[in-house]
């Protein structure tokens, strides 16, 4: 290769956010084995172990008990390493599937975090599969994770509806012609934000012609006239958030109650409202309650709830205060969330007690319906929306599966909703999601027990107390495969520290809380 070439191809990784000398993770190899480890499996069953799993190329071949607890293992029980095979010391590991993230942004020109930064965030917290629902073009970067160029999650694209029209979508026709290009662009579905009913249900049907799924952030500006119901109803697979949902919920009205002076535009004014949003509609367990969610049930409808993202208005200053900002949130990113009038989710214009109230009580109602959904046979999976209202990648999806635990699931629920509740509802359920045979390598390696403590699942993990009265931090996710190809988790978060100091020192800034002066 020539040295021009050498320097074309340089700059086009760079623009994807990726150096030259990237760590590309170990493997994969032509026979990796896990030794010892703690399965707790996507599927909803009890953990057991210690089990070694077999993995070739990018498959899993074998799974074998080879012991008891608190017994010695029996070597000669143990699968055979090959020659060329890899052997990973894992004994006294907890192992699950690769987690999936099904509501993650890859950054933005706005928060100035760029593709290597968010994947980095999201492999060293075990996120080894991502669904985009719009925002940056991320056909390329798919394209690059599957091919293992990069570090990063495999990818889903949901296009945003009509993104890269030319012109406004006002037609049925218009409509279906861009359904089309979509997916021949290789995209892997749409995610709406509204429409006019007939150019919705006309690109929901093409969509479900040409076996691309579809979700939904039903916003205030159509959802009067068309929501959650309605897009389940024309074959809609998923939704995103809760908007929408409590609006199909009203009985005795057809519009939330908004203020007489209320402007969308003002994003105080549209999510101080939206927090009273619940208490407008039916009851928990009340006639229509029930009706609206067995109809949801029916037609085989997920919900994505993205808790945490929204964890901010119920308790601004835990989400200011969380520990990891410090050390690993961009300083273009900090300012993105700091009070704003223009960046997207910074609505603290003057944000109190009262709006975290109504916010607290619209937590209660919310995880009401999405635990009862559980209950009942719904599907719930884990969704972040990072990059958003204090939310970091990564960190945020640890606190997803903390907020689906005080919803009321069981952590073994919880693990379920991350991994292969996602697998279902991307059709890809035949090839990630749980640990069997047949299926591709994707796992998270923890040292610790999640299901004793989801904070084990934090990069900075948790704190504990030792027996000799020293205070130490445990867990944080220990190993990463995705694809067969181990990762050091530890390893790409030190990576994302070194870019945030990079940074601090290049605009010689400090973390500062919103209106302090030096």
């Amino acid at each position: 290769m020539t040295k021009k070439l050498i320097i074309i191809f340089a700059f086009i990784f760079s623009l994807q956010g990726f150096s030259q000398k990237e760590y590309l993770g170990d493997g994969p190899y032509s026979q990796l084995i896990i030794r010892g480890v703690m399965l707790i499996n996507g599927d909803g069953s009890p953990p057991r172990g210690p089990m070694d799993i077999v993995v070739e190329n990018n498959k899993i071949v074998d799974m074998q008990i080879v012991g008891y607890p608190g017994v010695k293992i029996n070597e000669k029980k143990r699968p055979i390493l090959k020659k060329g095979g890899k052997e990973l010391d894992a004994n006294g590991m907890y192992l699950l599937p690769g987690f999936i993230d099904m509501h993650g942004h890859i950054g933005g020109e706005a928060q100035g975090a760029n593709p290597e930064y968010v994947f980095k965030l999201w492999m060293s917290h075990g996120v080894t599969t991502v669904r985009q629902p719009s925002g940056r073009n991320a056909i390329e970067l798919k394209r690059q994770s599957a091919e293992n160029k990069i570090v990063a999650p495999r990818i889903f694209e949901y296009t945003g509806f009509g993104s890269g029209s030319k012109k406004p979508i006002t037609t049925v026709k218009q409509a279906k012609e861009w359904v089309r290009l979509n997916a021949e662009n290789g995209a892997d579905g749409i995610k709406f934000f509204g429409a006019e009913p007939e150019i919705m249900a006309a690109a929901i049907e093409e969509n479900k012609k040409l076996g691309l799924r579809s979700t939904a952030h039903h916003a205030q500006l159509s959802v009067a006239r068309w929501n959650v119901l309605h897009s389940a109803r024309a074959g809609m697979t998923s939704m995103e958030h809760w908007y929408g949902l409590p609006e199909a919920l009203f009985n005795d009205r057809t519009i939330q109650n908004y203020p007489l002076d209320y402007n969308y535009q003002n994003e105080q004014h549209r999510f101080e409202e939206a927090g009273k949003l619940w208490r407008q509609a039916a009851k928990p367990y009340s006639d229509h309650w029930n009706k609206v969610m067995d109809e949801l049930l029916s037609l085989d409808f997920t919900l994505d709830p993205t808790f945490n993202i929204y964890e901010a208005s119920r308790d601004l200053q835990r989400a200011r205060r969380a520990e990891w900002h410090e050390d690993y949130t961009l300083p273009s990113l900090w300012k993105f969330y700091e009070p704003s009038k223009i960046s997207h989710g910074s609505y603290w214009h003057y944000w109190g007690t009262e709006q975290e109230v109504e916010w607290k009580e619209n937590f209660k109602l919310w995880m009401t319906f999405v635990n009862e959904y559980k209950n009942r046979g719904g599907r719930v999976t884990v969704g972040t929306d990072s990059g958003f209202i204090y939310q970091l990648y990564g960190f945020a999806y640890a606190r997803e599966l903390e907020l689906l635990r005080e919803a009321g699931f069981h952590p073994l629920e919880v693990i379920r909703a991350a991994t292969l509740n996602g697998a279902e509802a991307l059709g890809w359920d035949h090839k990630i999601g749980s640990v069997q045979i047949g299926k591709l390598a994707d796992f998270v390696i923890v040292e610790e027990n999640p299901l004793v403590n989801l904070k084990v699942l934090y990069g900075t993990g948790a704190i504990k107390l030792t027996k000799d009265n020293e205070v130490v931090r445990v867990g944080g996710v220990k190993y990463t495969i995705k694809d067969g190809i181990v990762y050091d988790a530890k390893r790409l978060l030190a990576d994302v520290k070194r870019m945030v100091d990079k940074e601090k020192v290049k605009t010689n800034w400090k973390l500062k809380q919103p209106g302090i002066k030096d």
